[in-house]
């Protein structure tokens, strides 16, 4: 796919005339997807995908297109008309005064190590995993690949290699245990382990439930819940565009309120999935702290929103001012002495439906699912029923925040609606106190 991108890179400069100029952005993946079902495999397949995302540029004025490629010669015909259709749409498109480029050629290439297992290999230890269980989910494995060019000269490319492994256990009804694996080293111990803690769930699950009264509650939240809290405040938390306006759910960080100073935030470019290029070619540095031991620090700034309240960009895309690579710092509790540590209170192995229900105090709400169990000095002694939590952020993660694990999981995007992302967190679990659960 690289040698295409550069081959099509070259042919779109061929073609431009007089002060013309053009972007060139590539996505592509070469996937297996497996699904499965009772622990059996229901469906296996392949996907190769490539589209290429041209932006035709004179001046100020730009328009742009987006290409399904087939990687057959035929693509070059494809984007010759594609130049010649944008050339007639830039005669009539106005001055865009926010259109910033980078006009200083920056390339770099990037091929992330990685150690896959095969498809076969794959489908064999999770239906093994799964054996005498209902077991159901999907496994996705396969490089992905993202590519820069422009008229300056510049080439970026970008292949990052990566597994996920997203299951459940289902017991009845509303009952599951949903677990998982992602990263670039396939780990066969690792993954086991992983199958017998949720096996071990699994079965406390099957014991009655429990219901307990709403009100404040000492929780301990697993790394998979604290991926939820972190993904809805990258809807605006970390943009300097937000901030800027007012909009951003931490705004009351910017007028000096604080969170734990356990908590550091980061977009750690270089360690994570997501290309170290945006879709304008500026470069992104290898980490911008977001927040520091509690304390606000930087935004994500893209080009365009620099340009428009006069501050520095450090490579956020335009249409999207979110976190790529957080990496939240990891704390001192070590994960095998979590209920320990929990006591009594309620294990929360995943929340969803999450929302604002007050955006400008960062108050967030949603629901316990799944593998949620209520602990009694150190010990599950059942399953909880589900229930529903409205809280802030400067309570949660602030004085209430009691520790946080020193091991930390890597948490990949799963959804592949129209492609495989490259999304990806690095986060710790939290013991919380007086957690409010509220019905």
């Amino acid at each position: 796919m690289e040698q295409q991108f550069t081959e099509l890179a070259e042919s779109i400069g061929a073609l431009l005339r007089g002060k013309e100029g053009f972007l060139a952005s590539f996505a592509g993946e070469s996937s297996e997807f497996v699904r499965y079902n009772r622990a059996a495999v229901r469906q296996a397949g392949a996907v190769e995908q490539r589209y290429l995302t041209l932006e035709l540029f004179e001046g100020r004025r730009h328009a742009a297109q987006t290409l399904t490629l087939t990687g057959g010669a035929e693509d070059k015909d494809q984007v010759a008309r594609a130049v010649a259709r944008l050339r007639e749409i830039l005669k009539d498109q106005p001055e865009d005064p926010l259109f910033l480029i980078n006009e200083t050629p920056a390339s770099t290439r990037r091929i992330l190590p990685a150690t896959l297992p095969s498809a076969d290999e794959m489908m064999e230890t999770v239906t093994a995993a799964g054996r005498g269980r209902d077991l159901v989910g999907i496994t996705a494995n396969g490089p992905i690949h993202r590519g820069f060019a422009n008229s300056f000269g510049q080439r970026n490319w970008d292949t990052a290699s990566a597994f996920n492994v997203d299951l459940s256990f289902y017991l009845a009804a509303d009952k599951a245990v949903k677990w998982g694996d992602a990263g670039t080293v396939w780990n066969a111990a690792g993954f086991a382990a992983k199958a017998e803690a949720a096996k071990q769930r699994l079965a406390a699950l099957a014991r009655p439930p429990k219901t307990i009264a709403p009100g404040g509650t000492r929780v301990y939240l697993a790394p998979a819940a604290v991926e939820e809290l972190m993904g809805i405040l990258g809807w605006g938390g970390f943009g300097l565009a937000d901030h800027r306006t007012g909009t951003t759910p931490l705004i009351r960080m910017t007028q000096g309120e604080t969170l734990n100073p356990m908590i550091t935030l980061r977009e750690n470019t270089k360690d994570g999935l997501a290309p170290g290029f945006q879709s304008k070619g500026f470069l992104k540095p290898d980490s911008v702290t977001l927040i520091a031991r509690g304390a606000y620090q930087d935004c994500l700034a893209s080009p365009r929103s620099a340009a428009e309240f006069g501050a520095a960009q450090n490579g956020a895309d335009d249409n999207a001012e979110t976190p790529l690579s957080l990496d939240m710092a990891p704390g001192s509790l070590p994960e095998a002495d979590v209920l320990k540590a929990l006591g009594t209170g309620v294990y929360v192995g995943n929340l969803w439906y999450l929302n604002y229900s007050d955006r400008n105090t960062c108050r967030l709400t949603g629901m316990t699912r799944f593998a949620t169990f209520w602990v009694e000095n150190g010990e599950i002694v059942a399953p909880l029923n589900v229930m529903r939590f409205d809280d802030t952020l400067y309570r949660m993660l602030g004085g209430n925040l009691v520790a946080l694990t020193a091991e930390r999981d890597v948490q990949l995007a799963s959804d592949t609606y129209e492609s495989r992302q490259t999304r990806s967190m690095r986060l710790p679990g939290a013991v919380i106190e007086d957690f409010r659960l509220t019905l």
